[in-house]
């Protein structure tokens, strides 16, 4: 019995000593946030879903008459999505594709001072090609474009909470 509790135990033991702790809660370094995009885009959204599921105590502001009285203002200035060929066949037809997804986006103050500098974040996959099932790639595009957003908006709460006022 007492073995079993021992080995029961190692990983618990193993995980503490090495430093690992669960990422929890993002602490941000302002109050309220004012997110300032272009309208219907999908990272805006999914950044606002994100932050608002946190548990924070960070406060959005939606409205646009409430961006002077917010502490910090992230604008995201550009969302591009692009699709290159990368990979052809004997006969050049298309055999696999880069997707990329490039935001631009800086954080600041209603003053105007620079919390974040003017930053581009990109991320892409490769993804092999066929046209006799051009509709399954299509979703399978569509899958990894939301699979890119969903890293960019990581990447961007770790900087959110980065920044200091």
């Amino acid at each position: 019995m007492k073995k079993r509790t021992l080995l029961s135990l190692a990983p618990v033991a193993l995980l503490s000593a090495c430093g690992f702790r669960l990422r929890g809660v993002p602490e941000f370094g302002f109050d309220s946030l004012y997110i300032a995009a272009p309208a219907g885009s999908p990272l805006a959204r999914e950044l606002q879903r994100t932050l608002e599921g946190s548990g924070g105590k960070l406060q959005l502001l939606r409205d646009p008459a409430s961006m002077p009285t917010a502490q910090a203002i992230l604008d995201l200035l550009q969302e591009q999505q692009e699709r290159a060929v990368v990979g052809l066949n004997a006969s050049g037809q298309v055999r696999e594709l880069q997707l990329r997804l490039r935001i631009r986006f800086r954080l600041r103050t209603p003053a105007g001072a620079e919390l974040i500098p003017e930053t581009e974040l990109l991320q892409q996959r490769d993804i092999s090609y066929n046209e006799t099932i051009a509709l399954a790639k299509e979703a399978e595009e569509a899958l990894l474009y939301r699979d890119m957003r969903t890293d960019l908006v990581q990447q961007l709460m770790r900087r959110l909470a980065a920044a200091k006022r």
